[in-house]
Parts: structure tokens; sequence; C-alpha cells
């Protein structure tokens, strides 16, 4: 049997640029990289499955799960996770520092099935106790005009979501227009230092840490997905593809812990990984020992943010708020 030709499409991580530079190689699989944009990425493989593996929004995956389409399956590797209290900004005048001040305010968003946005949302509803509805939403772009949802919602009766096309969230932050914006991609006032925008949660980094010691949760932002007729036609390569992006993921956090050499152009990195070590343990990231996938999706957030997709209308109803399924290598 001669080898298997798939093109994986994922952003540069420098945990997974052993196998995309082919330093760490898939069993069996002569493999293409396209280099994107994660926005590209998601757009085009949610609309189209342009190509045979791809970076995939674990939010959108749900979505899509939910209204029966299985066009892709989920392996348990995870090139994103990041904690979302720090995705909530607002103009320094307004005075906005508590989530509970949100209620009865203007809230932008890019999408409102970003995962991103899913989770922060979740924070807001379960660990703040802010409704939703009692929220006026708007969805736009965050520095560029014209973003549109990729897949289709279901919103409950009371919610409101403003689509604007033509506008930008960071020209509606900074006008006034909207009170915060919730986002993965940081309004570009923010990017650039101007200091009228800042984080609703002024110490996010704390907020982050105190979440994760009381829920052990490190969530999910991104998964690696299969397109299905690949996955039935070859089932072997989900297994042989796992390896090598656990390969790539050992031999980065090596890096990162070596001390003869800095390999990034960062000071302390050593220090501050070795903090992250022990908050986290030994080997944060990996499917938890004897635990399988559903553990893995546990302390990823996978079942909190089904039921936050379901209740909040990304996903098709209640029936289909269970954590996300996913091939077992």
């Amino acid at each position: 049997m001669g080898r298997l030709n798939l093109t994986l499409a994922i952003s540069e991580y420098d945990h997974i640029h052993d196998l995309t530079s082919g330093v760490v190689p898939v069993e069996g699989v002569d493999l293409t990289h396209l280099n994107l944009s994660i926005e590209e990425i998601h757009f085009r493989f949610t609309k189209f499955r342009e190509w045979d593996v791809s970076e995939m929004s674990l939010a959108k995956y749900v979505a899509l799960l939910s209204q029966d389409d299985p066009a892709m399956v989920a392996l348990p590797v995870f090139p994103n996770r990041a904690f979302r209290h720090s995705a909530i900004y607002v103009r320094r005048e307004s005075g906005l520092t508590d989530p509970a001040q949100l209620a009865g305010k203007r809230v932008g968003v890019p999408e409102w099935a970003q995962t991103a946005v899913v989770y922060a949302r979740g924070v807001l509803a379960h660990q703040y106790g802010v409704r939703l509805s009692a929220i006026e939403w708007w969805q736009a772009g965050v520095n560029q005009p014209g973003r549109s949802e990729k897949v289709e919602l279901r919103l409950p009766q009371g919610l409101r979501l403003h689509p604007a096309p033509e506008k930008t969230l960071s020209g509606m932050l900074m006008s006034g227009e909207l009170d915060a914006v919730i986002t993965a991609h940081a309004p570009e006032p923010f990017e650039r230092g101007d200091p009228e925008i800042v984080r609703l949660f002024r110490d996010a980094p704390a907020v982050e840490e105190a979440y994760w010691r009381t829920t052990g949760i490190f969530p999910i932002m991104h998964v690696v997905a299969i397109r299905r007729e690949v996955y039935e036609r070859h089932r072997w390569v989900a297994m042989n593809l796992y390896k090598a992006f656990e390969e790539a993921r050992r031999r980065s956090l090596q890096r990162i812990f070596e001390t003869t050499a800095s390999r990034f152009p960062i000071p302390w990195l050593r220090e501050y990984a070795d903090r992250w070590k022990g908050l986290f343990g030994p080997d944060s990231g990996r499917l938890p020992p004897g635990g399988g996938l559903g553990r893995a999706l546990s302390a990823g957030g996978g079942e909190r943010l089904s039921r936050v997709a379901c209740g909040g209308g990304v996903t098709a109803g209640p029936r289909r708020s269970r954590p996300p399924r996913a091939a077992r290598p």
C-alpha cells in the first residue's frame, strides 16, 4: 500500500511546528501544510471542506454536529487553548470593571458562534449571574467590516443580536456605540497601545488563575478535524496524526524548559513555564491518564461549552447539548 497524500491547514504554533516542517513525520502520510490565518482556515473548512485535515473552532464543530452535519470528525488534539476572561474589552472612561455592569449595555461580538465568545458568555452567565437577554448584542468584524456568522443560529426568544456588516467592533467601541466587545482578536486600538481601551478584568491573569483553581478547566478553543470521508476510508490516519501531534508538542515543551539556551526571544520564559507547570501539573494539555477523551473535554470545558452553546442558540437543541464527539485514535 502506497503512502497517503493529505493536506493539513493549521496556523503556525511552536507546538505543531516540528510536524508541519516535516521534522516529525506522520507514519504512512505525505503531508502538505497550508499556513493560513485562523479566520481563513475556519471559514473555508466550515463552508467548503477544502482540505483533508484542518484546525477547527470547537464551537463551530459542536454547532455542525448538532445540525446533523457529520462531514468532519475531530481528533483529541487541541492546538489552541486559552482562558477568555481577558477577551472582554471596554473603554476606560466607561468605568466598567464588574461583569454585572454589562446588564442593560450594548456588547459587540465578531461572531455569536466564535468559541472565545461562547466561553466568555458562559463566564458572564454562570460565574457572574449576568442574564444574556439583559444585554443588547451586536455582531460585526473586529477591525474590518463585512464579517458574518459561519453557522446557522437558533437564538432563544428574548435574545437580541443585531448584525452591523458595514461597521467594525473597534470603531463602535471607540465611538461609544458599544459599551464592551468580546473577541479573541483584540480591537486594533488595544493592539497599538491606546490607553483608552482596556480589559474589563484589569488583572485578567489573576482572575483566570482563580477560575482554573476553582473549576480545573483550561478552555479548548480549537480542535483538529478530519473530513469524514478520509477518516472512514483510512481509520489508521487518526492514530498516526495524533501520535505526530503529541510528539511535536513534547518537543516544543522540551525547548521551553531548556536552560542551556533560550529558544524564544522572551526573558524569564523558563521561570514562567516552571510556575505554569506547578499550577497545571507536569503534562497539562494531554489526554489525562486513564480518563480518555471525555475527561480531556471536561478539563477543557467541552461539556460547559456545549451547555452554553445550546442555551445561546449555537446548537440545534437540548438533545444535542452533550459534549462533542471526536475520533478515538
